[in-house]
């Protein structure tokens, strides 16, 4: 077996000083080590978009049933079923062909409304203010209502159910994440099903409760409890992690690029690409984890079977390869395919509505603060090795 492992390129995902800033270290793997092994947490990883684009496609050899995180991955736990993210066909494609439904075009378009009263509700408080947090006022508000909406779970437990999902995903610094047996449950949510289950409503829950299907099997069933709790728990927490640092991301970036930020404020008709290019840019998760069941050779590496290997959608993302002067942030670049979103089988089913609450919330946001400079000294990142985003981001309203 042949190894890539140039002494200055590294990458450890749980390196807090990486995490701050990790293009440097994705731009030397990109050159020095594009196959890359870290024998410390024992992973590969892929930093070049071509390879990760043809690893993301090729869900025979890299497969997504061991999990999507690299701890996860390594403790090989045994999922439930219905964690779509976390499963291979063919009970993915039926679990997926079951929830796609709930995400169509259409539907998002009827989120819409309100998605943009809630972001109104969120902001005109701070009309005439001095300060204003992207994340505590909005990032951590918007994403949570929407999804809780979706799903039916009242107002007076939303906050509850977010911080429980956010909780999960924490790490202490420098370590991975501790993952527990439980870690995949979806127990937070056992009263509401049932509650649901008694009291029908326009919900998600309702939907998951009433679906019948023809399952991997051939049988004509209905969902079992526990893959209605496995599915609510999963959209729970992508729909309120990932939107909210998009959300945190948009506040940063464009505090760095004024004057990108003043032709959106002149411009709305450009903040759809402005969205596009934050989330190519400062994609919410840096990487995604596969397990490789059998050895596969990329550029005269071989990466054994029986490895778990990081996908650097990061990485992939600032490849110079794809986009010229990748680095530079860019509201008119032509962003085209990207890897923030997954590809194929796996291609986020969330996609749309995500980058629907990004576009409203900008909108909105620049309709009544044109100008903000972010407090550098409070600003602080969220101590997670999955998704990579503020935790706190405060901001001087009027500045910059």
């Amino acid at each position: 077996m042949t190894t890539t492992n140039a002494a200055a390129a590294y990458y450890d995902p749980y390196d807090v000083a990486i995490n701050a800033d990790p293009y440097p270290a994705f731009r030397a793997l990109r050159e020095e080590a594009p196959v890359y092994y870290n024998d410390v947490h024992d992973f590969w990883a892929l930093s070049r978009f071509e390879d990760i684009d043809r690893a993301i496609r090729d869900h025979g050899t890299f497969i997504s049933g061991r999990g999507g995180i690299l701890e996860l991955i390594k403790a090989g736990i045994e999922m439930p079923p219905g964690i779509l993210i976390f499963e291979d066909p063919p009970s993915h494609t039926v679990h997926r062909r079951l929830l796609s439904r709930v995400f169509t075009p259409k539907r998002v378009a009827e989120l819409e409304p309100k998605v943009r009263e809630y972001c109104v509700q969120c902001l005109d408080p701070f009309v005439g203010e001095e300060d204003f947090d992207f994340i505590a006022h909005l990032g951590a508000q918007v994403p949570m209502k929407t999804i809780s909406m979706l799903l039916g779970i009242p107002e007076s437990d939303q906050e509850f159910i977010r911080d429980k999902v956010d909780a999960s995903l924490r790490t202490e610094e420098g370590k991975p994440m501790e993952v527990r047996e439980d870690f995949v449950s979806g127990d937070m949510f056992a009263d509401y099903v049932d509650w649901r289950a008694e009291h029908p409503s326009d919900d998600l829950m309702t939907d998951l409760l009433q679906a019948t299907f023809t399952d991997d099997k051939g049988e004509v069933r209905s969902l079992s409890r526990e893959e209605i709790l496995t599915y609510v728990n999963v959209i729970a927490g992508a729909g309120n992690e990932t939107t909210n640092r998009l959300i945190g991301w948009t506040g940063k970036t464009l505090a760095d690029h004024p004057d990108q930020r003043r032709e959106l404020v002149e411009d709305h008709s450009l903040i759809p690409n402005a969205i596009e290019e934050l989330l190519r840019f400062e994609g919410p998760a840096p990487h995604v984890g596969r397990f490789v069941v059998e050895d596969v050779e990329i550029r005269g590496t071989t990466v054994p079977a029986g490895s778990a290997i990081l996908l650097l959608l990061g990485s992939g993302n600032r490849d110079e390869r794809r986009w010229p002067d990748a680095d530079r942030f860019d509201i008119h670049r032509d962003v085209g395919q990207m890897l923030t979103f997954g590809y194929g089988i796996h291609f986020c089913l969330g996609a749309a509505l995500a980058r629907m609450e990004g576009r409203v919330a900008l909108e909105e946001l620049l309709t009544r603060f044109p100008e903000w400079e972010v407090d550098e000294e409070r600003a602080r990142l969220s101590p997670t090795s999955t998704v990579r985003g503020w935790e706190t981001l405060p901001v001087r309203l009027g500045a910059g």
